[in-house]
């Protein structure tokens, strides 16, 4: 008997700030199923994250913030080391600034995901990840953790008996241990459409990615992140749905 697959597609969105615009959230909405949605520490100012939670609720898009270190000048790319009480402090006034807006727009934050630079930290750092995990269980201990499989940020929600979501990314490339090629290399994130949509449905039909080397790595995950500031964000993002689709793969946002 066939075996029914099933997959989220979560994007950054929420990423422009003031004048200064960054991808097409409005688009990238009518494909994807769950939305990572910038706070205002690393992007996203007031009025853009109104707007991109009250898009995506009409759109049945659910809302995930997306919480970063306080750096907009570096996009939350920079590590800031951080007192964990300090570090669960600012998440928490992430997740109560957008929550805000969702709130507004008659829904709520489903997730969190951390961004960039606290992203790698919580991935490998216990301390960073508990602090993103004890401000989500403040906040609202419904809300799932959207990760890396077998990161630190995982193992801490699973923990604190939060809903933990491993996630894998189609447009990045891998290091043979797991872990992602930094951005500071060549190469590090795909930009081809079709060899996107093809990694996309080899994770989500056979638990597979190829890494860099062309080792072939063992990846569980119930969410695939596109990112939506890649130059041709929406076209790569259609061809992995028609991808996943043309394959038989539900795709559905994880949470209810």
């Amino acid at each position: 008997m066939r075996t029914v697959v099933a997959i989220d597609l979560n994007s950054d969105l929420g990423e422009a700030y003031g004048i200064w615009q960054l991808g097409d959230d409005a688009a990238m909405l009518q494909v994807v199923t769950s939305a990572n949605v910038a706070c205002g520490f690393h992007a996203g100012d007031p009025s853009i994250l109104r707007a991109t939670c009250t898009e995506a609720i009409e759109r049945g898009v659910a809302i995930g913030a997306h919480v970063s270190y306080p750096d907009v000048l570096g996009f939350g790319r920079r590590h800031i080391q951080m007192d964990p009480a300090e570090l669960r402090d600012a998440v928490l006034y992430q997740l109560g600034a957008l929550d805000a807006f969702a709130q507004v727009a008659r829904s709520e934050i489903a997730y969190v995901k951390p961004h960039g630079a606290l992203y790698h930290a919580a991935t490998t750092d216990s301390t960073v990840a508990r602090a993103v995990v004890s401000a989500a269980v403040e906040y609202d201990p419904s809300l799932a953790i959207l990760g890396a499989p077998g990161s630190e940020l995982i193992a801490a929600a699973d923990e604190a008996d939060l809903e933990s979501v491993a996630e894998a990314f189609a447009d990045r490339a891998y290091r043979p241990d797991g872990g992602l090629v930094s951005r500071r290399e060549p190469g590090s994130v795909l930009t081809e459409p079709a060899e996107i949509a093809e990694r996309a449905v080899r994770i989500a039909v056979d638990n597979e990615v190829v890494a860099v080397d062309g080792s072939i790595l063992t990846i569980r995950a119930r969410s695939l992140c596109i990112h939506g500031d890649t130059p041709e964000a929406v076209t790569i993002a259609r061809a992995v749905r028609s991808a996943l689709d043309a394959a038989g793969v539900g795709v559905y946002r994880f949470t209810g």
